[in-house]
Order: structure tokens, then C-alpha cells, then sequence
């Protein structure tokens, strides 16, 4: 097997395990592609591609486990298949260096406020559906929809957060919802890479078997763990996330 295929399947696997536990698996992902010498358009068609097998394969687990919330997402997963579909068609014209400075910000609010707020996410306290937590549940699932076809760094991170917030679910059950979520956008995403011919199936498809593979360890350990495990590797991958944008930054 080429060194090369090795590198990218152990790279990405790991990140598929701390992706379904916290979001944030790109940080790992997408610059092992690159770091492999795939070409950059490429890298982010490839990277899309793996990672929605990923997040189907930890949606199935979380689904069988009763942490996803279909009454909910029934709502909000159409918009978030939408703003998928328009930010990956709006990435190949518009700069993306003012997107990162604001995701910059709000990764460090996301992951400084998480650390010091001791209850959030660790208890389950949701009381039903109504007309303003659908709202903003459809708001979103929208914007976050547009943000993970456009640039995706961190959107698993801002969508559990968001979710917690809303819903006020734990950390488990947000993840659950996140991942299916997250597998939404990531065929919107998919699909207009696809059209663009920017997908090595080649390379991609022996890394997202290895991708599925991670996220169901992943799921597992969420799981069985709950949001004991979950809220450090949150913290820190959210500020992992932000610190990977500010060296991208920088050069």
C-alpha cells in the first residue's frame, strides 16, 4: 500500500474518533490531504467526500442509541442541506479571509465559555418543541449549513454548541443531532464537488472506510462515557480549531 495512502488512512481515522465525540475532525483531515500532496481543490472535494461517510456511519450509532431527535430535525434539516448546497457553490469565488477572522472569534467565545460555564452541556433538560426554539433551530441549521459547504472549520463544534444552547440537550444528545446534521450538509457539499469533478475516489474511498471505522469507536466511547469525556475534548478541540486558524493566518 502507498505510504502515502498509510499516512492518510491513520490521519484521518483519529480524526473521524474525535470528530464524532467533539466536531473539530477536519483540523486533522483536511491537512493531511494536503500534506499528502493532493492539490488544494482536490483536498477540500476529497475531505468532504470522506467525511460524510464518517458522520453517516456516527449518526447510525447515535440513532440506534435514541439520541437523535428526528421530531426536531425534521425541521431543520432541510435548511441546513440548502445552506450547504449555496456555501459550497459560493466557495471557489469569494475570499474566505474575513470568514476566518470572525470564526476565530467565535471559537474562542465558544470554547472559553464552555470551559468556565460548569453546567452547560452536562445535563439533559429539554422540555419539547416550540415555536421559537424551531426558529432558531431553522436559523441555525441554515447558517451553519452555508458555513460548512463554504469553509466547515469547526461547524461540528458551533452546531453542538448551538444545539446545547437551543435545546438545552447535553452534550450527548446534541452530538447525536449534530452528526445527522452534519451528514446533510455534507451531501449538499458532496454533490456539488462532485459536478466540479473535485473528488479522488481513488484515495477516498479506502480513507473514508477508515473514516467510518473511527466514527463508530468515537460514537461508542460518547456514549458509554457521556458528557463527563465529551466537554474537555470539546473545549480543546474548539480552541485547537481557532488556533489552526489563527496560524493559517499568520503565514
Amino acid at each position: 500500500m502507498d505510504s502515502n495512502l498509510i499516512f492518510l488512512c491513520t490521519a484521518c481515522f483519529f480524526a473521524a474518533f474525535v470528530d464524532s465525540i467533539s466536531g473539530g475532525g477536519g483540523i486533522i483531515s483536511l491537512p493531511a490531504f494536503l500534506l499528502a500532496g493532493i492539490p488544494p481543490h482536490l483536498a477540500l472535494g476529497t475531505n468532504k467526500f470522506t467525511s460524510c461517510c464518517s458522520t453517516f456511519s456516527s449518526s447510525i450509532k447515535f440513532a440506534e442509541s435514541k439520541k437523535v431527535d428526528f421530531n426536531i430535525l425534521k425541521y431543520l434539516i432541510p435548511f441546513s442541506f440548502i445552506g450547504a448546497t449555496l456555501g459550497a457553490t459560493t466557495v471557489l469565488s469569494i475570499n474566505s479571509s474575513y470568514l476566518n477572522v470572525i470564526v476565530l472569534i467565535l471559537l474562542l467565545f465558544v470554547g472559553l465559555y464552555s470551559l468556565f460555564s460548569k453546567n452547560i452541556g452536562m445535563e439533559d433538560k429539554f422540555k419539547g418543541i416550540s415555536k421559537k426554539n424551531i426558529s432558531l433551530g431553522i436559523i441555525l441549521a441554515s447558517s451553519l449549513g452555508f458555513y460548512d459547504g463554504f469553509l466547515g472549520a469547526g461547524v461540528g463544534t458551533f452546531l453542538i454548541f448551538g444545539l446545547v444552547n437551543i435545546y438545552n440537550f447535553n452534550f450527548v444528545r446534541a452530538g447525536g443531532n449534530c452528526k445527522v446534521m452534519n451528514f446533510i450538509g455534507n451531501i449538499a457539499s458532496v454533490l456539488v464537488f462532485s459536478l466540479r469533478g473535485a473528488i479522488n475516489y481513488k484515495i477516498g474511498i479506502p480513507v473514508a472506510i477508515c473514516m467510518m471505522i473511527g466514527a463508530c469507536v468515537g460514537a461508542k466511547v460518547t456514549l458509554k462515557k457521556g458528557s463527563k469525556i465529551i466537554k474537555p475534548i470539546f473545549v480543546t478541540m474548539s480552541l485547537a480549531v481557532a488556533a489552526k486558524l489563527l496560524y493559517s493566518m499568520t503565514l
